[in-house]
């Protein structure tokens, strides 16, 4: 067991399963006091276990760590705020947050229902700010904190996942707004596109993991999530355990020199994302744009070399 967490008191949602499981129990073995949240739903959102979080705590007190569980939802303010209370009533702080809960309500957006897709953005975007809120007075006030937002490759476009894309690309950009915000605090916070073979990857469907090995091919670079499907790491690079040792180097001491970055867990590898500047830009030496001059100029500049993710087959 490690030390390099001893006296630090972790909360991590969504930690009953997958990659939230092996983040909580890395946590524990580096010394960390850890709360292991999960409502023990389905990848759908649907019922409610505790056997997810009590498994992951018994693990945990097994391997001579230290864990309670917690079954609250985050997806509600009050619900995620007895989630940090219970941080609060067993160790007396709370040190490092990594919201890890999830779920899925894949369909194509001409078929989703508004119920489906408020679902999935209260949970990953709104569960995010809920966590993340209840928990930061009390990081501003002792000085320290280290959060880590969970969003996903597919924040840069993934087809059948209009819900899921548009709220993991909200939470970049809540992760890079709280970094610019806390950092006179000792506080970080970073994004991670994390990856694996998971419940929530398992549950797409054969045909359309197919469609997207087809695209990654096709066109490589156009559909992130396909080239991610598509990758020619083995088995044993894709296991949820992949990206612990990433994420919680994130909430050491020494990781909290890296703030408001969007770093990519999955596989062997570990990615810097770049931020989103400009890459090319065209300037008029005065006075406002007309249709016009767009349309002469656009083509033979902006739009040079750029590639239609989902031309129309003929």
């Amino acid at each position: 067991m490690g030390q390099r967490l001893e006296h630090r008191v972790a909360i991590v949602t969504g930690a009953g399963r997958g990659i939230g499981r092996s983040v909580a129990k890395l946590l524990a073995e580096e010394g960390a006091s850890v709360i292991v949240n999960d409502l023990g739903g389905s990848v759908e959102g649907a019922s409610s276990s505790v056997s997810p979080a009590d498994a992951v705590v018994s693990e945990i007190r097994e391997d001579g760590g230290t864990a309670f569980a917690n079954y609250d939802s985050v997806a509600e303010f009050g619900s995620a705020g007895k989630i940090v209370e219970m941080a609060l009533e067993e160790f007396g702080r709370v040190d490092i947050l990594c919201n890890a809960a999830g779920i899925l309500r894949d369909r194509m957006v001409f078929n989703m229902s508004p119920e489906e897709w408020e679902a999935v953005i209260r949970v990953h975007l709104l569960g995010s700010f809920n966590v993340t809120r209840q928990a930061l007075p009390y990081m501003v006030d002792q000085n320290y904190g280290r959060v880590v937002l969970f969003s996903s490759i597919s924040a840069l476009g993934s087809p059948g996942q209009s819900n899921y894309s548009a709220a993991k690309e909200g939470v970049v950009g809540l992760a890079r707004s709280l970094a610019v915000e806390l950092g006179d605090y000792n506080i970080s916070v970073n994004a991670v596109y994390p990856g694996g073979s998971t419940r929530m990857v398992a549950s797409i469907p054969d045909s359309a993991r197919e469609w997207l090995r087809e695209q990654a091919q096709k066109s490589p670079g156009s559909y992130p999530v396909a080239d991610l499907v598509a990758s020619p790491e083995p088995e044993e690079a894709l296991v949820p355990e992949s990206n612990a040792a990433k994420i919680v180097y994130l909430c050491t001491e020494v990781g909290g020199a890296i703030n408001g970055e969007v770093i990519g867990t999955h596989g062997w590898s570990m990615s810097r994302y770049f931020r989103r500047f400009p890459t090319k830009s065209v300037y008029k030496g005065e006075g406002q744009w007309t249709l016009e001059e767009i349309g002469s100029v656009a083509p033979i500049s902006l739009a040079v070399g750029l590639v239609n993710p989902a031309p129309k087959e003929e």
